[in-house]
């Protein structure tokens, strides 16, 4: 049977041994390799990790960054390397984008050998490579890790939240390690617009999230015969308002793929989905009640699941950065 997306969801969440199968099954779905050439191509790519999400989150959550890592190597590596990454991509490989710091232990290369840790790791122990920024004499720098030949000491004690436990996000530290290769140039990873600009897969995420919650309150509500109430059919007009929202904000963003306003306009889309999000936890809540907080209930893994997910880092920032984009005449409403 040749895999659609339909069928490799249809088997539920994966468990941790199969997860890394999983993401490269998703993966091989995907008729874009490396960058969007343009707006339609960053839309196929949206749209495919928005479907994921609506399915299972933590997938996402691993899937996005395996997009992430592959784009990266792509754009800065040179050609055998990123051949060679596509190879192990189609082979069942697993890819992910490891960048937060670690307190007091960063990543460093010296003298040939990578010590030192990072924080938020997601896929840590699922993984096959991880991309990470390495400070090194000539600045920081993008090494790509396999690891098979560097596997990290991994604090798994530390991964202890309400939510997106599948996603495997722990603390991972070398000492010493050399199976590494450098990518592209000090200071490629957080050059635009692909940096911020690249926050729209992840938010496509979150949107997929909100469409979740709607899913799952429609399913219970028809269940349960209580769609036909009125407060209840008021929550779920709200749920499908905020999920619609969400998808629009992610559309309208990718069309300005290739423009000038591209990064203001995903910084606005990151807060409008961050809003709708928060708005629908609240309303899915409302409508389900302790019911959708028992553990077997569907919903209770997406509320905790989202709302984890959902805390990406600086979201004053990118309120900021709308509110500067406005004042400037880069973003004005229109219809």
């Amino acid at each position: 049977m040749i895999d659609t997306i339909e069928t490799i969801l249809a088997h539920g969440p994966p468990a941790p041994d199969t997860m890394r199968g999983t993401i490269a099954a998703v993966y091989r779905l995907l008729p874009v390799r490396g960058d969007p050439v343009d707006s339609d191509e960053l839309l196929t790519i949206l749209r495919l990790l928005y479907r994921v999400a609506r399915s299972d989150l933590p997938l996402a959550r691993l899937c996005e960054g395996h997009v992430d890592a592959l784009q990266i190597v792509a754009r800065y590596g040179d050609e055998n390397i990123a051949a060679e990454a596509a190879g192990i991509a189609g082979n069942d490989g697993a890819f992910g984008v490891w960048n937060a710091a670690l307190p007091g232990e960063p990543l460093r290369v010296t003298d040939g050998l990578l010590s030192g840790g990072k924080s938020f790791a997601s896929g840590a122990g699922i993984l096959t490579h991880a991309l990470a920024g390495a400070d090194t004499p000539d600045g920081n720098r993008l090494v790509l890790i396999d690891l098979a030949a560097s596997g990290p000491e991994i604090d798994r004690d530390w991964w202890r939240v309400v939510g997106m436990q599948r996603s495997q996000t722990h603390v991972v530290r070398w000492s010493g390690s050399t199976g590494f290769r450098f990518i592209g140039q000090p200071g490629d990873y957080a050059r635009e617009p692909y940096f911020s600009g690249g926050a729209l897969r992840f938010v496509a995420c979150h949107a997929g999230g909100i469409a979740a919650l709607f899913d799952h309150v429609r399913a219970h509500l028809d269940a349960t015969k209580r769609a036909g109430d009125p407060h209840q059919a008021g929550r779920l007009a709200e749920l499908y308002l905020a999920a619609q929202s969400a998808a629009d904000w992610i559309r309208e963003a990718a069309a300005a793929w290739g423009r000038p306003d591209y990064v203001e306009r995903v910084a606005a889309a990151r807060v409008a989905v961050t809003t709708q999000a928060d708005h629908a936890l609240s309303i899915a809540q409302q409508a389900i009640g302790v019911s959708g907080m028992f553990v077997a209930h569907p919903l209770s893994a997406v509320l905790t699941d989202l709302m984890v997910y959902l805390r990406q880092p600086a979201p004053d920032a990118q309120r900021l950065r709308v509110g500067k984009a406005a004042a400037d005449g880069v973003l004005v409403p229109t219809l």
